[in-house]
């Protein structure tokens, strides 16, 4: 990697890589195949300031940048795609909101208890049932007042962390009218009466994430637990969303790596028609496709990183960054397979499974067909 990171960007890159490198690689395969959450490494991520990156330090997050946000998730995502999914949950959709929109109270209530590792983590609930990529309009769940309560009745699916989280961020309307007021951000306990977690989806990939359908029967939380102002759940939505898409873009990079690792080492030892691939042309060009693709995928990331941190618009460039990372990443996962030969197939070997979880990464924050439609509308909206 040839980007000038500061002393302390790269103080983080070697503690991050150290951390995926002893408490996350080694259990990757084992955490697909049993699909059972690596608790463990959560537990220890905690005192490292990996589960208090969006968080500021007075609530004992870590508080990093977003470049070493970036580089935390590349090297999580390089050690395993499932607990990477599950800590830029936590990060940048469970955490992020209430930093960024929370009250004082909720900072210092729901913060501290989810950034040391001690505890469980955060998720945030917007995908309804019928509605997938349509927030506006698709949202249905439903929050009315009532006293000093919200009210809370709908379901939500696909929501990550759902089943280890001491709160889900659940997006509502709170205005039945309709319109870009209309929505809400409302935290939600996990132990409140009336919530209900379903149990875990069976995925092609990405299996030691937890994923759950959620739903919601009544469910009472004070008027406090609101994120944000009432009627800014869209734009707030929306805003996350952007941040997120330069996290999962970094994941796919960290998944793209891992499989050129993969197939340059495999590529070395396989010997055919009396000499190892490595020396075939062939071999080569794929080779040199993955390394061109990381590059370029690498860059785009931190480019749209550091226009967040510069407080400038990136939302066509985290777009830009999102689709072309985990599109990336299908293709280098592809050909990492290819390269394996039928050993690829197998799951002996582990860019089989890599190719499954990053199946996922052009379908969640955002699909692919949205992130053009996003970049659309900024290249039809210039001058």
């Amino acid at each position: 990697m040839n980007f000038d990171l500061s002393e302390e960007q790269a103080i983080w890159k070697k503690i991050a890589h150290d951390f995926v490198e002893k408490e996350l690689r080694p259990k990757a395969r084992e955490v697909d195949e049993k699909e059972e959450f690596n608790w463990e490494a959560v537990r220890k991520g905690g005192p490292v300031g990996l589960l208090g990156m969006s968080i500021p330090e007075e609530y004992g997050g870590s508080n990093v940048d977003s470049i070493s946000n970036a580089i935390a998730m590349e090297e999580l995502g390089w050690g395993c795609g499932s607990t990477a999914l599950a800590f830029t949950a936590h990060n940048g959709l469970g955490t992020a909101p209430i930093a960024l929109y929370g009250s004082e109270e909720l900072k210092k209530k729901w913060l501290p208890l989810v950034a040391g590792g001690k505890n469980k983590l955060g998720a945030l609930a917007l995908t309804e049932p019928g509605a997938g990529s349509d927030i506006q309009g698709g949202v249905i769940t439903k929050a009315e007042k009532q006293g000093a309560e919200w009210i809370i009745n709908g379901a939500k699916m696909w929501c990550t962390n759902a089943g280890i989280a001491e709160y889900i961020i659940t997006l509502v309307r709170t205005d039945p009218r309709g319109g870009s007021k209309s929505l809400s951000m409302i935290l939600v306990p996990t132990d409140s009466k009336g919530l209900k977690i379903g149990p875990a989806e069976k995925k092609m990939g990405l299996r030691g994430s937890p994923t759950h359908g959620v739903t919601y029967d009544n469910v009472r939380v004070p008027l406090g637990n609101l994120v944000g102002a009432e009627g800014h759940g869209l734009q707030q939505t929306l805003s996350t969303l952007d941040a997120g898409r330069i996290s999962i873009g970094a994941i796919s990079v960290g998944l793209a790596q891992a499989a050129m690792d993969a197939a340059v080492n495999y590529a070395r030892e396989r010997k055919a028609f009396g000499q190892a691939i490595a020396e075939f042309q062939a071999i080569q060009f794929k080779l040199s496709n993955m390394a061109m693709e990381i590059e370029l995928a690498r860059t785009m990331i931190y480019k749209t990183a550091w226009l967040k941190d510069q407080g400038r618009p990136y939302n066509k460039e985290a777009a830009i960054a999102k689709l072309f990372a985990t599109e990336m990443a299908e293709r280098v996962c592809y050909d990492a397979i290819q390269i394996h030969g039928g050993y690829g197939y197998s799951r002996e070997y582990n860019v089989e499974r890599m190719y499954r979880d990053a199946r996922l990464m052009t379908i969640g924050e955002g699909t692919s067909e949205i992130q053009r439609l996003v970049i659309a509308r900024h290249v039809l909206a210039s001058e």
